[in-house]
């Protein structure tokens, strides 16, 4: 995977991202450096200012460039990092020519990597508790726990250089499926936008959720071609 992939808007970039690789090196919990790497299953396209295509009304760059969103402006195959319902942060790739607002949401993955560190930071969250191994990475603000991911270490960071790394290997194995975007509010979280990508039948792919006032979704999820 190479940095021109991210040229192209968070539409078309994000099913293309889900099976791939993404490591983040940082502190271990035990005073070492230590890597935690995902296998990416769920993603959600944002566009904003700039990016063709309908207007997103649930994108945080909808309407203009902010101190919060500038990150989602910048270059392309760089790091947006922001913190959400003042819990948790959500990590998100930077798509198309830089000025442009359009970003991938990593919604969830597998851990493949670091299982025991990912372990660690998501327990010290819970009071100590355990997390099943399919939960690690499920959910956003679970992916930027469980790789250790903070708005002050990481946004604007290049996903190529360290401490970050994606990767493919080879094919993307499993059905692709889409639908409307997880707790998003009004239109922009219905069918009218079907900007979720998951891999069908992955545990670690987070359970749908409405936003407030987001129409129904019919009943049957769509598969891209």
């Amino acid at each position: 995977m190479d940095r021109e992939l991210f040229l192209s808007p968070a539409l078309e970039v994000a099913p293309r991202l889900l099976g791939a690789t993404l490591s983040v090196t940082g502190d271990d919990g035990l005073g070492s450096a230590g890597t935690v790497a995902i296998r990416i299953t769920e993603v959600e396209a944002y566009h904003g200012v700039g990016t063709p295509g309908p207007y997103d009304p649930g994108s945080h760059s909808k309407d203009r460039r902010t101190e919060r969103n500038a990150s989602m402006f910048g270059p392309p195959g760089h790091a947006y990092v922001y913190f959400s319902y003042g819990m948790h942060f959500a990590l998100n790739m930077v798509c198309s020519p830089e000025g442009t607002a359009s970003g991938v949401l990593i919604r969830a993955g597998e851990v493949v990597e670091g299982g025991e560190i990912a372990q660690r930071r998501r327990s010290a969250k819970r009071g100590g508790a355990t997390v099943p191994q399919h939960m690690l990475a499920r959910g956003p603000g679970n992916v930027a726990a469980a790789l250790g991911i903070a708005r002050e270490t990481h946004d604007g960071l290049d996903l190529f250089e360290a401490p970050f790394a994606v990767a493919r290997d080879g094919a993307v194995s499993g059905r692709i499926t889409s639908g409307p975007r997880v707790g998003v509010a009004g239109e922009a979280g219905g069918p009218a936008f079907p900007w979720r990508f998951w891999l069908a039948d992955e545990p670690s792919v987070s359970a749908f959720r409405p936003g407030r006032g987001a129409p129904k979704p019919p009943r049957r999820e769509r598969s891209p071609r």
